[in-house]
């Protein structure tokens, strides 16, 4: 099983690499511990935020991860909101467009800082196209290029195919 989107352009690829550390369909998460954290942050080229991670810090990794992808799925941003209150300053208008302050020094909130800022800052220029797949044990985040923005689905070929294959089963009585 392969998702086969492009990712998202620009901040937000960011956004939604931080957001797809968990493959639910695989039972695969990278921010399940210390060390797989440690790796992602790495990988990512954030020397500073791995070397000062600890379990504090993963831990508000995973909830900002589940935040955005609550935000992204159109469910409660309350964490969303009590993140960026901790994260980010308030946002200003300069170089043509809204800009928003990271404020965290501590390396690992700046990087969560990072994530949430260009978030925002793309929300406020209106490419709301960060998704999340409408099947529940999947939840991948995705950028949404139809020409309507009104996909649903991660990838037709996994959680859209399944889908279908479900609601066709149970208009015939056999799922």
């Amino acid at each position: 099983m392969s998702y086969d989107r492009p990712a998202a352009p620009g901040p937000l690829e960011a956004v939604e690499a931080f957001a797809n550390t968990a493959r639910f369909l695989r039972q695969e998460d990278q921010l399940a511990d210390l060390g797989g954290a440690v790796a992602w942050l790495r990988g990512r080229g954030c020397e500073a935020a791995a070397a000062a991670l600890d379990e504090t810090g993963r831990q508000e990794m995973v909830g900002l991860r589940e935040a955005l992808r609550a935000h992204l799925g159109g469910r409660s941003a309350a964490e969303l909101d009590a993140a960026s209150r901790r994260l980010l300053g308030a946002p200003q208008w300069r170089d043509g467009g809204p800009r928003i302050a990271v404020l965290a020094a501590d390396p690992v909130r700046r990087v969560l800082g990072e994530v949430v800022r260009s978030l925002a800052e793309a929300e406020l220029a209106g490419a709301d196209r960060l998704k999340v797949c409408r099947a529940e044990d999947c939840r991948w985040v995705f950028y949404d290029r139809s020409p309507a923005g009104n996909a649903t689905w991660c990838s037709m070929d996994i959680c859209g195919a399944r889908h279908k294959m479900r609601t066709y089963r149970s208009r015939r009585g056999t799922g």
